[in-house]
């Protein structure tokens, strides 16, 4: 496990990759940060939860806008266009800093998340290219997030002051465009293609009919699961901004708990991810109600940390694998920070009002709608990613490379030539076990003999479980 992270970390494009989304989680949540400390001044505690869901509504404007950008600036004037939007992103930053009034700072902050929603859809739509296919997705997802959130903390231990702070949130920044630049000059000179970072993988899988499906129910079990940690969120925010010390070693635990979903979600190739994400939500939901009826501080405060580390990862992860089937891949790479940002707009007031509220029965009913509503779009999403999974498994077949992996995968768990005839119908058709019969020409008792035996070699109990396997497998080739 440890020595696949080494060779990924090696590899050029993985390491920017992870920097970019390391480098792009620590401004976004830094300038987060003193946004709500600088508005917080002359605002009570409701007004800057407010505040801060706003801005981060405004976003998602700038997420929807990147792709768009992306095809109408052509090629030569996109490092000018970055260029000039990183002035404007720092000089937003110090007019935050300066706090000159509310209005000032609002007006400030809106354009720079706006601003921040575009430089998000660049920094996912470039690590979902340099990615790829790769079977350390989620844990390269986890240090990249865990790196981002320890930036933070040694920023926030280290400077005592708003206007150093944003001297370092400006120069990270830059670094991060400078980033971008670099891209955008390797997409437009790339005299090597094998070390071109951004390059369109030539053997990337074709768009998969029911992708954009699965899209859009990804995307809504994003949202629904952004409305319980949203409200965990404004919990901690409405705490923070009435003056309870929260305190920055928490931080590390956040740190912690990104970085162990990584590895835990990639288990098996991601095959529990979905189910792990799904277990704490739950404890989530229990949390909320458990805080509407007395719980201390505290407990909420261990239980966001723990889901926030899990949530990102969750959807950065889904997203980023989920756009290599999509028509727009620069569109859905980063889907998921969006989904979450929306989601925390939409429901900011009911959230802050169930939170001030003394309606304990309110929280629980909120908390069993949600737990439905997520159950029921887990099912609906999961169905169709596995029939994502088996339509590339069995477009692999139509390649000869791919073919070459079969036998290879044939030889490796020493199926028969009959087996093998069985195992390919198995993987790339959804036959039933008599249409599967008829085909092969045997009995219906035959056929079942050998798909038992198809499954004792594989260690594998299902057909699902051999298309992961030999998807699995075929990574590795």
């Amino acid at each position: 496990m440890w020595n696949e992270i080494k060779t990924e970390l090696g590899k050029p494009a993985s390491l920017t990759a992870v920097l970019m989304m390391a480098l792009f989680t620590f401004v976004f949540l830094g300038t987060e940060y003193l946004y709500v400390n600088m508005v917080s001044l002359s605002a009570g505690p409701s007004a800057s939860v407010n505040a801060q869901n706003y801005v981060l509504g405004i976003s998602a404007g700038g997420f929807f806008a990147y792709p768009l950008l992306d095809r109408l600036i052509e090629k030569q004037y996109r490092t000018g266009f970055l260029f000039i939007a990183s002035l404007i992103a720092v000089s937003c930053i110090f007019m935050i800093q300066q706090h000159i009034s509310y209005l000032a700072t609002l007006i400030s902050g809106s354009m720079l998340f706006l601003l921040f929603g575009i430089f998000s859809g660049k920094v996912y739509d470039m690590s979902a290219r340099a990615l790829g296919e790769n079977r350390c997705l989620a844990r390269l997802v986890g240090i990249s997030y865990a790196f981002g959130i320890l930036l933070q903390f040694v920023n926030n231990n280290l400077i005592n002051s708003e206007l150093a702070e944003a001297i370092v949130l400006s120069g990270f920044l830059s670094m991060l465009v400078i980033f971008f630049m670099r891209a955008e000059r390797a997409r437009r000179n790339f005299a090597i293609p094998h070390q071109n970072l951004w390059q369109e993988a030539e053997a990337a899988p074709a768009r998969i009919k029911g992708s954009l499906a699965s899209g859009l129910l990804l995307a809504l079990l994003v949202a629904l699961m952004a409305c319980v940690f949203s409200t965990l969120d404004n919990a901690v925010t409405l705490n923070h901004a009435a003056g309870t010390d929260i305190g920055q070693w928490p931080r590390l635990f956040l740190a912690g708990s990104g970085l162990a979903a990584g590895f835990l979600f990639d288990f098996k190739n991601r095959k529990f991810m979905v189910i792990m994400m799904y277990c704490v939500m739950i404890m989530s939901v229990m949390c909320i109600v458990l805080l509407r009826f007395g719980a201390p501080f505290p407990v909420g405060l261990f239980v966001f940390y723990l889901s926030s580390g899990f949530f990102v990862v969750f959807f950065t992860s889904s997203f980023i694998e989920l756009s290599r089937y999509m028509r727009l891949p620069a569109l859905w790479a980063g889907m998921g920070r969006t989904a979450n940002n929306i989601c925390a707009v939409l429901i900011t007031n009911l959230s802050v009002s169930l939170l001030v509220s003394g309606h304990g029965f309110t929280a629980i009913i909120a908390a069993l709608v949600l737990f439905v509503a997520v159950s029921i779009v887990m099912v609906a999403y999961m169905n169709r990613w596995n029939n994502i999974v088996k339509t590339a498994a069995a477009d692999s077949f139509e390649t000869g490379g791919q073919k070459k992996c079969a036998e290879k995968f044939m030889e490796t768990v020493s199926l028969t030539s009959r087996e093998y005839e069985v195992f390919e119908r198995l993987i790339s058709t959804e036959e039933s076990v008599q249409e599967m019969a008829d085909a092969l020409y045997m009995s219906r008792r035959t056929l079942q003999r050998y798909i038992s035996s198809i499954y004792e070699k594989t260690g594998t109990k299902s057909r699902l479980g051999l298309y992961r396997l030999y998807i699995e497998f075929s990574g590795k080739l």
